[in-house]
């Protein structure tokens, strides 16, 4: 656990050092190479995350997808269920609030809610990565529980959804991830200039 907790923080030091233009280029970027995928180009119901601490932004990739007509969901924090997510469609109307993590989220309306099994794809954020895509979140666990059944499920039929993409800077690779039991593998991990 000690190593893990000295990745976050050296990780999460590089990615923070990224100037402005290196940002802004990176995340033009990256809609680029999401537009161009198969699974994004096929899928109606699309779950992404808002940027925080240096994370690399997908709100180009999201303006994308509303042109596109395809609908965006959110992480909400789960009121109930500690260290779980629901996801709540994101529209530029949708009234946003500030969770206990300082991260903006729709407010919480349950006929905004789409259960994950009827996401097409769901974009991760992460901190670290490694070839083999073991990903390094933030420590919370929540996009572990969110995908676990998805996981227990996808070596017997591999189109469950939804298809998990975890999105990262390219600072954010790493020779190994030091993974516990509980760590939730992904398919495939998408870079500005590289898919994993």
């Amino acid at each position: 656990m000690p190593l893990r907790k000295h990745l976050r923080s050296e990780i999460r030091r590089r990615r923070n050092t990224l100037s402005a233009l290196e940002q802004r280029t990176a995340a033009n970027q990256l809609k680029q190479q999401l537009a161009a995928h198969d699974k994004i180009r096929s899928a109606n119901h699309i779950a992404i995350y808002l940027a925080n601490d240096g994370e690399l932004d997908p709100s180009d990739f999201i303006a994308w997808c509303w042109q596109q007509g395809k609908k965006v969901y959110l992480p909400v924090i789960h009121p109930f269920s500690k260290g779980h997510l629901l996801f709540l469609n994101y529209t530029k109307n949708s009234i946003m609030v500030i969770n206990q993590y300082g991260i903006l989220e729709p407010k919480l309306d349950v006929r905004s809610i789409r259960t994950i099994d009827d996401i097409d794809v769901l974009c991760t954020p992460l901190v670290a990565f490694d070839k083999t895509g073991a990903r390094l979140g933030m420590g919370g666990g929540f996009y572990d529980r969110t995908l676990e059944t998805w996981y227990k499920n996808f070596e017997k039929n591999r189109q469950i959804p939804p298809y998990p993409i975890g999105i990262a800077h390219n600072c954010q690779r790493v020779d190994t991830i030091p993974s516990e039991h509980w760590d939730i593998p992904l398919p495939e991990i998408i870079t500005p200039t590289k898919n994993y």
